[in-house]
């Protein structure tokens, strides 16, 4: 059978719930809908608050021939099929790209010439910055469009919508634990229905931990991985840290986000005691990004026991978060006039550069903050 979601989705923005910037009355995808308006564009926002069902809505009001993919699943092969795939109807060529973050470089890179062409119009989908995870070209050929979390009040419109009933309790339980997402909450609703007579709070928490149903809306596991994945780094333990790298590889986290933490790791655990670190674990970044997975998986097992296996110094780290702090108390303190820019006549006359010494022991830090001493060269662990 259909799940309850798809049976539900809204066909048309009249029966669209939430992102009223967006949708409602005047706003951009309400003219683009209305009007017909042919163009490429990302729709950024979390997960379950309608970002394949205005995609659709789109597809449906130019009456074009809808493609659907994954970032996850699908490729330059799958781009290509649809290219030279004859039409249905008259309309545009929409390609659905879900989770285009997804898309590696080379990706990416395939599919740009046919959104310039107009071969696809690109409807992408991603819940993470586009300006990081979509190349630039492609990226200044589409719209982006940030969709946000959805209200309580739309939470409990979709839940009506269902039909599934529940009370006030149950259902606050609900829209309070799917934290704006919509699926989810019509995902667990649907599962509870199938298994339960009468839903309320329990049956509700039971649904939610059913082994059937993997429901981590809040994150745990995710921030418990990541957190047992650079703990172990940083006790220079390369087979924990192997092992939790494989835990989210295997449970389909996004390797840019697992390189782009050691890429900070690099930086804030080895730092000067290896500075080379950040080369290794930028190049792990770059050979994800333009690789991508499974042969990327590699690349960041390499780096992984680079990283492990480096001497750790935070000294660089802690100086600059101490300075910071100054910066934050005191605020823009007056620097000396010594190492003060001079383009023009004025400013040299009012005292500005005067004294400037390239190569010198005098102190030039602000007269507030005269002795500070934010560096302080640490044992290597």
């Amino acid at each position: 059978m259909e799940p309850l979601a798809s049976r539900i989705r809204p066909k048309d923005l009249e029966e669209f719930v939430g992102q009223k910037h967006l949708v409602g009355e005047g706003k951009p995808l309400n003219i683009a809908i209305n009007g017909g308006h042919v163009f490429s564009f990302i729709l950024w926002g979390p997960p379950g608050v309608g970002k394949t069902t205005l995609a659709k809505i789109y597809a449906n009001s130019l009456h074009a021939n809808l493609y659907e993919l994954s970032g996850v699943s699908s490729g330059k092969e799958d781009i290509r099929n649809i290219v030279e795939s004859g039409k249905i109807f008259a309309g545009p060529k929409v390609l659905f790209l879900d989770e285009i973050h997804r898309f590696n470089k080379a990706q990416q890179d395939f599919l740009l010439p046919y959104v310039e062409r107009g071969d696809i119009v690109l409807v992408g989908a991603t819940t993470e910055n586009p300006s990081f995870e979509v190349i630039s070209p492609l990226l200044s050929r589409c719209r982006v469009f940030t969709l946000e979390s959805l209200s309580e009040k739309d939470m409990a419109e979709i839940i009506e919508r269902t039909g599934i009933k529940l009370g006030k309790e149950a259902k606050d339980w609900l829209i309070r634990i799917a934290d704006g997402d919509a699926r989810q909450a019509i995902t667990v609703l649907d599962t509870a229905s199938k298994f339960y007579k009468k839903i309320d709070v329990d049956s509700l928490k039971d649904t939610v931990q059913n082994k059937f149903l993997r429901f981590d809306k809040k994150g745990d596991e995710h921030y418990n991985t990541i957190s047992a994945f650079i703990k172990s780094m940083r006790a220079s333990q390369p087979d924990a840290a192997l092992y939790y790298l494989a835990r989210m590889v295997a449970s389909g986290e996004d390797p840019k986000f697992i390189a782009r933490r050691m890429v900070i790791f690099a930086s804030e655990d080895v730092g000067m005691a290896q500075p080379t670190a950040l080369v290794v674990a930028n190049e792990v970044f770059r050979a994800v990004e333009t690789i991508g997975v499974p042969e990327a998986q590699i690349n960041l097992a390499h780096g992984v026991v680079y990283l492990s296996l480096a001497p750790k110094n935070r000294s660089a780290y802690d100086a600059y978060f101490e300075a910071l702090g100054d910066a934050e108390k005191y605020g823009n303190l007056p620097i000396p006039m010594e190492l003060r820019n001079a383009p023009t006549k004025l400013m040299k006359n009012l005292g500005y550069g005067k004294g400037y010494e390239r190569y010198t022991d005098k102190e030039l830090l602000p007269d507030k903050l005269k002795g500070r001493k934010y560096y302080k060269a640490k044992k290597q662990l």
